[in-house]
């Protein structure tokens, strides 16, 4: 799965004013991240809103992308929730054209044990025709896949190839990375956090910030997989402020307010999500403009 290696972009879902996807300011993005380099795209992650979207949003977004992309890049597309077999049954029914993988976010809300987690993908490993890429996040859940655990799906369920780890705790990553198998990819979930886990050992990151700043970002994590960090160093604080300041007011409303700034999409978000507010907005631009991204 080395084309899974490097900057992944968890891509948002452009909505008009009337809250349906804007389909040609989707189509304007994905262009710009496959013209700023990045190695594979992710749709409809949270970043994308997923948990609004109805079936019809959801086929024509990915209809979108994967059209747009006509196959220049690897896809892989967010299939989840806390009902197991619902999704196993998703997952045995998704037309795998155009996809490369899927990455499924551990069961939110019940709150299962370590063996209810490692059971839950158990059984999706069975059900699905695609790879399956583990999303730990436990901000969002309120349940930590642990790192024995990991190691065990890993070692027990052959077509679960890595893991998206979101939990912050860097200790607890390296442990996955130390117990998990050479090619099982271990992928940061954390913008900021993304150049101390590759020198750790991660294989790079599904982004957020990866959306506005491909270039960039990507050039960050391809010299860092290099093992060039005095390149990726001065990259990765270039970005720390405007990273930092995406997220305090949660996610995806700042990155959207930096597209908007960007002229790529609105900001425009379904309830109970809302933009940020004017200070946030300000601030984010005038970073932008510090850092030179734009005028």
């Amino acid at each position: 799965m080395n084309q899974l290696r490097g900057l992944g972009v968890a891509m948002v879902t452009p909505f008009k004013k009337d809250l349906t996807p804007d389909l040609v300011a989707l189509k304007k993005l994905t262009e710009f991240l496959i013209n700023g380099g990045v190695d594979y795209l992710v749709v409809m992650g949270t970043t994308g809103e997923s948990v609004t979207l109805d079936k019809e949003d959801k086929k024509a977004v990915l209809d979108t992308v994967l059209s747009t992309n006509a196959g220049r890049k690897p896809v892989v597309l967010g299939v989840g929730g806390n009902n197991t077999f619902e999704v196993a049954n998703q997952l045995s029914r998704v037309d795998a054209t155009g996809l490369t993988a899927v990455l499924s976010v551990t069961p939110y809300y019940n709150k299962p044990t370590q063996n209810g987690l490692f059971e839950h993908y158990k059984a999706l490993s069975e059900s699905s025709k695609l790879p399956i890429i583990l999303y730990n996040v436990p901000g969002r859940t309120s349940v930590n896949l642990l790192p024995d655990t990991v190691s065990r799906i890993a070692f027990d369920c052959r077509n679960v190839i890595g893991i998206k780890e979101a939990s912050g705790n860097i200790e607890q990553i390296m442990t996955v990375i130390h117990e998990t198998p050479k090619e099982f990819l271990v992928i940061s979930g954390d913008d900021t956090l993304t150049l101390p886990l590759i020198a750790a050992g991660a294989d790079g990151v599904i982004s957020v910030v990866g959306n506005a700043f491909p270039k960039e970002f990507g050039a960050m994590v391809h010299a860092a997989l290099e093992n060039k960090f005095e390149e990726a160093r001065p990259i990765h604080y270039k970005l720390l402020e405007i990273i930092q300041n995406l997220f305090v007011e949660g996610n995806p409303a700042g990155i959207k307010e930096v597209l908007a700034h960007l002229d790529i999409c609105e900001n425009y978000m379904r309830l109970p999500l809302v933009p940020v507010s004017q200070n946030t907005s300000e601030r984010l631009r005038r970073i932008m403009i510090d850092e030179e991204f734009i005028k």
